[in-house]
This record gives C-alpha cells, structure tokens and sequence, in this order.
C-alpha cells in the first residue's frame, strides 16, 4: 500500500504525540528549529512505498542494484531502473547520480554511494558519509523536487556504527535546511528495525530541538496528565 506524504508525521506532530522527548539544553547541538519541526520527518517501514519526490537509494559504486535497500528499491522499481543505472556509468564513494523512479511511489531514486565502514579510518568515512547525504540534498533541490526520503545509509552491510551514521545524517540535513530551507518542504528519515528508530527518537531532538511555544504546550500537556 502507498503511504501519501500527508500521512507521515512532521516532528512537531511527533514531539505533540510524545513520541518524541525534548532533549535537555546542555546536550543541544542546535538551537530551537522553529518551522523546521514541519519540515523533517521520521518514518517507519518501507520506504518503496513513499509517495514523495524522491527516494534516496543506499546504492553500491555500480549502481546496478545489492543486498537490502538497495534490492528492495531495484525490485519494486522494475527493469526500467536497472536500464538507466546501466547508463550512468557507476558512482564515486560520497556521491550521489539520480534516475526515474520507475513503477516505484517515488517520482525520482537518487543513488547515494556510502562508504564502507573502518575504524582506523573514521574521519575519512565521516566525511563521504556527510557527502552521500548533501550531495543527495543538492541533488534534490536542483531539479525542484520538494520532498525526499533516506535510510539509514551505509548502517547495513558497510558496517557503519548506527550510532555514528544518525548524527552525520541529521547534522547533515540540519545544516542543508538552515541554509536552504525553502528549496524542500519534506525531508523523512525512514528506518525499518525498531532498534534504528529508537537511535533517530533519542538524536533528533538534539538537532531540531522544540521551539518555546510548543514545549510550554508539551509541559502543560503533561501537567494535565499528572
């Protein structure tokens, strides 16, 4: 079943619902983020079945379709997605080439090559991770797509520390919207396993922390409750 961008929460409907819990002030990364609680998204479940703009594939340098994200998203797509990845000539580690979305929900796939995770070499990693998902964000904006959707790029096969990988990529959006913010309406952070969600509910406030008028609305919900 599709899943309609009006489906899927903003983090200020998640922040009203409880579902998120506001950080404390000493643990911030950012100040408040104001209109940016409407603009970013935590979601769920499969992201092939996301009506939006685009989804960002988790894609090895061949583009030519793997393992987990990346054969779920080549599967619903159909044949007509491995025909135009053929066409592009593989991808760099840290860049992002995007195509049609085929039979998918998804008006576009942007192919995002993460790096494979080493320890020894983290910072170098960090780097190309946080290029998977600006470049993605670039990529997006330039053709006029209003909504985006990622996984949790590089946390599967490549290893990367979930933990890790959640703070590059919320950084990463974090730093795009505020620059940027009127170039996309929607960006969702879509995880499958529960343990991945919880990782996303404990960082995102961090990063788009309440604004003052609805965490006096939250704590006087809460008061109400006691």
């Amino acid at each position: 079943m599709r899943v309609p961008l009006a489906d899927i929460r903003t983090l200020r409907a998640l922040y009203q619902a409880q579902v998120l819990i506001p950080a404390d002030a000493a643990v911030l990364r950012h100040k408040s983020s104001g209109d940016l609680l409407d603009k970013v998204s935590l979601y769920q479940g499969d992201i092939t079945k996301l009506e939006v703009d685009a989804i960002v594939n988790a894609a090895n340098r061949s583009l030519l379709g793997g393992g987990g994200v990346d054969g779920a998203i080549h599967a619903a797509a159909g044949r007509g997605l491995l025909e135009e990845c053929y066409s592009l000539n593989g991808c760099d580690t840290g860049d992002a080439k995007m195509t049609k979305g085929y039979n998918l929900p998804a008006r576009h796939v942007i192919h995002a090559v993460g790096p494979i995770y080493s320890e020894p070499r983290a910072k170098q990693k960090s780097e190309q991770l946080a290029s998977c998902y600006s470049r993605s964000l670039d990529i997006a904006a330039q053709h006029s797509l209003k909504s985006i959707a990622f996984p949790s790029i590089s946390t599967g096969i490549y290893g990367y520390p979930i933990k890790d990988a959640t703070h590059v990529a919320i950084n990463e959006v974090r730093h795009f919207l505020d620059a940027r913010s009127n170039d996309l309406d929607r960006v969702i952070f879509v995880v499958w396993s529960d343990d991945d969600k919880e990782v996303y509910r404990d960082l995102l406030p961090l990063y788009f922390p309440l604004d003052d008028a609805l965490q006096s609305d939250t704590k006087k919900e809460e008061q109400s409750n006691l």
